[in-house]
């Protein structure tokens, strides 16, 4: 009973309410003012009942009726201020800063107007979810938060939203890195680039301000992270439009569309609802190097449908087959022999396409591009871009292939060969490319001719063509030979010069002495050169001195020839025989066989007449 006398109390000392309550709360604590008390009708009855205990406590006697009556208004009036509670309260009052709630409490509590900055058009009447921070502070105020109430509503929705998957309202605020944020229910939310639309979007801006459908794809609980998404609305209701606009498409339709997006390898279209794809080979009967040379961005096209997979819902369209293919358009006049004029627009190792009219592509190979027979690379004769002229080698209508030439615009270099060019005759050409057997000389356009590794040098013994000669050089040349059908010149270059060999044939004959140093010890012996033209190689035993000892590298002695070959071109010589007898009789029979099997050798005019007497005899059958 104390304590509840003491919430009456208190209720009519802090909480402001309507007159009605007051008046009832009034009448229940009003003591009538003229009956007499029992106290003084009956002073022994009134001490025998009287309650001590309210006395020491202070607290007047209540009817009980009274009492139930005032619990009961309290109940119906009042809610249970619980801290961290949301409940709904009422706007009663709006000053320039605060806003006064009612929420049925004791006292109303008040909000700073800050939180409700989202909301400019709040007044009086409006119903607002608020937050019970604190039931009463040091003042006995209700403390209340509308901003945390919305906080902790918000939370749970997103979540629902999330769970349920439902469509929630949002507003963009700004940009940022990747995206944009949004706010969902007072929650900042994350809206990734990618998830704004289904096709590229170039100007985010233009989103900012706007209140958008989302539907929550992804939530971080321990992080309060929540990320929204435009695109998954708007994918939902494409599939279904790409089932039925499937359903009704066939091969060969026509149909208009916009450029969504331009790649290396093709062109998006959106046929409203649906993407097909162009493949840069579909474009255009001419070649490419990439699509938008063809079509631009949000451009509107019309395309014909190639082929389209129900089951994965892939289009392939077809933007050049809405013309007829160039090749049907190709004059009939046009036939082989004639000459035609195209752009260089594909060069490949093998040669370069040309071509001739839109669509209509001729390939000259590298060797319809010059007479030489040694082949080059197309890149030496024309780029990608030029204009050429060249004449129809080959045409094919059905298979739609042509080739092509261009030396056939000059004369063959090679009909009047042999009056250019005769056996013998001396010339000057380019060296052209090297082999290990030889060098390619150019003489002249498309003529080509070859000098074999042999006869680059009288003397020099060469391994390979670098070591003479350069790419480039020019070199004086002999025809040596002259094949016509063939097509092939073979050239020398030694034979432009004497052979020094024939007047070293009597100047190094066996016998003969010379002085030179030891130029380089070998493994069997040494080599010794008595000029630029003549090395002679001395064996080993060959290097013996008069006193034993043999010869070393830079030592100067007088050598004896003992071997000389001109075809070979190999001299051998030896100090030796210079001072040992036996060796020097050796060597002089050696000369003496050498000049006797030359004379042998010469064919007398006896023995030529012998000789056709027994052909002779042999035809007429004698013998």
């Amino acid at each position: 009973m104390a304590e509840k006398a003491e919430a009456k109390k208190a209720t009519k000392a802090k909480a402001p309410k309507a007159e009605a309550k007051k008046a009832e709360a009034t009448e229940v604590v009003e003591q009538p003012k003229q009956e007499v008390s029992l106290k003084e009708k009956d002073p022994e009855k009134f001490l025998k009942d009287f309650n001590w205990h309210n006395y020491e406590e202070g607290i007047d006697p209540i009817d009980d009726g009274k009492l139930a009556e005032f619990e009961k208004l309290v109940a119906e009036n009042f809610v249970d201020t619980l801290d961290d509670e949301v409940v709904e309260g009422e706007v009663i009052h709006i000053t320039d800063r605060d806003a006064i709630i009612d929420i049925n409490a004791k006292s109303e509590g008040v909000i700073s107007l800050n939180e409700f900055r989202y909301n400019p058009d709040l007044k009086i009447g409006d119903k607002v979810e608020v937050l019970i921070d604190v039931r009463e502070d040091s003042t006995g105020q209700l403390i209340l938060s509308h901003r945390k109430a919305r906080t902790i509503k918000a939370w749970d929705r997103v979540n629902a939203a999330h769970d349920e998957g439902t469509i929630v309202n949002g507003y963009v605020k700004c940009r940022t890195k990747g995206g944009m944020i949004v706010d969902v229910f007072g929650i900042e939310a994350f809206l990734p680039g990618s998830q704004i639309d289904v096709k590229p979007i170039r100007d985010y801006d233009i989103y900012v301000g706007k209140t958008m459908e989302f539907k929550v794809v992804k939530i971080n609980q321990e992080f309060k992270n929540v990320v929204v998404s435009h695109k998954a609305l708007i994918e939902a209701d494409i599939e279904e439009q790409k089932k039925e606009i499937i359903a009704q498409l066939e091969k060969g339709q026509v149909l208009e569309g916009v450029v969504k997006n331009v790649t290396s390898y093709g062109v998006f279209v959106d046929l409203g609802g649906v993407d097909g794809l162009v493949h840069i080979t579909d474009l255009s009967w001419s070649r490419i190097n990439h699509p938008s040379e063809i079509v631009d961005l949000d451009q509107k096209l019309n395309v014909v449908i190639l082929d389209f997979d129900e089951d994965k819902t892939r289009i392939q369209l077809g933007l050049k087959q809405l013309k007829p293919h160039p090749w049907d358009a190709l004059g009939e006049e046009l036939k082989v022999g004639d000459k035609v004029k195209g752009k260089v627009v594909v060069i490949a190792d093998y040669g370069a396409f040309i071509e001739v009219a839109e669509g209509v592509e001729g390939l000259i190979h590298v060797s319809e591009m010059s007479w030489s027979t040694h082949l080059r690379s197309a890149q030496d004769f024309v780029n990608v871009g030029d204009e050429v002229e060249a004449v129809i080698l080959t045409l094919d209508r059905e298979e739609r292939k042509m080739s092509l030439g261009i030396k056939q615009l000059t004369p063959d270099p090679w009909t009047d060969i042999t009056t250019k060019y005769p056996v013998g005759s001396k010339h000057s050409g380019i060296v052209r490319n090297f082999t290990n057997f030889g060098v390619f000389v150019e003489l002249e356009e498309g003529i080509d001719g070859l000098i074999y590794i042999s006869d680059l040098s009288w003397t020099k013994k060469v391994k390979h063509p670098s070591e003479f000669t350069n790419i480039g050089d020019s070199l004086d040349v002999i025809v040596l030979e002259l094949d016509v059908d063939g097509r092939k010149l073979s050239l020398g270059h030694k034979q432009t010069t004497e052979n020094p060999w024939d007047k070293y044939e009597d100047e190094f004959k066996v016998g003969s002495k010379h002085t030179a140093a030891i130029t380089e010890m070998v493994d069997k012996g040494a080599v010794i050169d008595f000029n630029d033209d003549i090395t002679a190689f001395v064996p080993m035993r060959h290097l013996e001195k008069e006193d034993g000892t043999n010869l070393k590298k830079g030592e100067e002695a007088e050598f004896q020839i003992i071997e000389f070959n001109k075809e070979f071109k190999k001299v051998v010589a030896s100090h030796m025989t210079i001072h040992k007898e036996e060796e020097a009789k050796i060597v002089k029979q050696a000369a003496k066989k050498a000049a006797k099997q030359a004379e042998e050798a010469k064919p007398t005019l006896g023995d030529a007449n012998a000789k056709l007497q027994e052909i002779k005899d042999k035809m007429e059958g004698k013998k």
